[in-house]
């Protein structure tokens, strides 16, 4: 199923404990953040009224269906509908009764309240609860970084490749142009486009990918440089085959081992600068569920400890994950490390046959 070299590779992967079992751990963690909807949520999983079923969680229901006056969507947490759906059915809630956006009207303590049996985390100091945007914000950041991750190794890489490959005057100009574009201000840029346009998900994921792509460019054009002199690569040349063809069938595949140990960090650096933006007020628009802005509210709060030490805590797990992942794809990847055998297995190969 898999080749000899990419079971090798695997099997440097697994000897690495500390990142094998980091990598399950974070997969778990991302898996769990997946289903952020059926897990924190105002709005019940799925409830039956007067003999129907509905799935307010998926589906956007008026109030009037539930006896209401209103054809705006049900508040499930006022206490006219809760009444008549208790006596007209029932209703399957999630875990946590409380999305990224909920206010808790009734904390019984002045907000940013303490962790409660209704609130695990507390609340901010706007009455939300924490532990919802907790899973919703750990969801937006890993997908940011994922994203951000992702495009930018596309066009690092080819760029890397391309540069590499044709070398020359090509070489030169990308290496200048580089040099220009990697000097100026990224966080003055993003504070000037802040105040002009209204930042969101997608835009600051433009803004890091213009700048970001620049982390691999080195990297790979170094490994390109050294792939075009290679045997096959010449022979491939003077068989006339096209220099596309010649970077992705011959040359991409060694730029792509350099690569690889360097993008788990690129996606570590992806999580740091969008909780960064967040923490300085040019991330994501009011209101969204933020680490950065969690950490944000546990300095203004200094008499709410829960809210730094959660938002610590987690993008601190975030991170070490992340590296000791890296660390492993590091060792997959090291053509000079050795796959460790058992004691006793190295101990019956130094034993003399008679």
């Amino acid at each position: 199923m898999f080749s000899p070299l990419a079971h090798r590779r695997w099997q440097l992967f697994r000897a690495n404990r500390r990142g094998y079992w980091s990598l399950w751990i974070f997969l778990a963690l991302f898996f769990i953040s997946l289903f952020a909807e059926v897990i924190a949520n105002d709005k019940p999983i799925i409830m039956e009224y007067n003999g129907k079923l509905y799935f307010p969680v998926f589906v956007m229901y008026s109030e009037k269906i539930f006896g209401g006056d209103f054809e705006t969507e049900a508040d499930y947490r006022d206490s006219f509908l809760a009444s008549r759906i208790k006596a007209h059915g029932w209703a399957i809630w999630p875990p946590i009764r409380y999305s990224y956006s909920t206010i808790n009207y009734a904390p019984g303590v002045p907000v940013p309240s303490p962790p409660t049996a209704a609130n695990w985390l507390g609340t901010d100091d706007q009455g939300r609860d924490v532990a919802s945007r907790l899973i919703y914000g750990f969801r937006i950041s890993v997908l940011f970084a994922l994203l951000l991750t992702g495009f930018s190794s596309v066009i690092g890489i080819l760029a890397g490749v391309v540069q590499g490959f044709r070398g020359g005057l090509t070489d030169l100009l990308f290496q200048r142009f580089i040099e220009i574009w990697s000097g100026l201000p990224e966080l003055f840029l993003l504070i000037i486009l802040a105040s002009i346009v209204t930042p969101n998900f997608w835009w600051l994921l433009g803004i890091l990918l213009l700048f970001s792509w620049m982390s691999l460019t080195s990297v790979v054009r170094a490994e390109s440089l050294r792939a075009r002199n290679f045997d096959y690569v010449r022979a491939a040349r003077a068989l006339g085959v096209s220099e596309p063809r010649i970077m992705v069938r011959h040359v991409l595949p060694n730029a792509l081992v350099a690569a690889m140990t360097y993008i788990p960090f690129i996606m570590a650096g992806g999580v740091t600068a969008l909780t960064t933006l967040d923490f300085l007020g040019f991330g994501l628009p009011p209101g969204s569920p933020s680490l950065g802005e969690l950490l944000l509210q546990g300095k203004n709060n200094p008499q709410a400890p829960w809210l730094g030490f959660t938002g610590f805590i987690i993008i601190a797990l975030m991170l070490v994950l992340i590296i000791f992942i890296s660390e492993a794809v590091r060792d997959a990847f090291n053509p000079r490390k050795a796959i460790a055998q058992p004691m006793a297995q190295v101990l019956c190969y130094d034993i003399p046959a008679e």
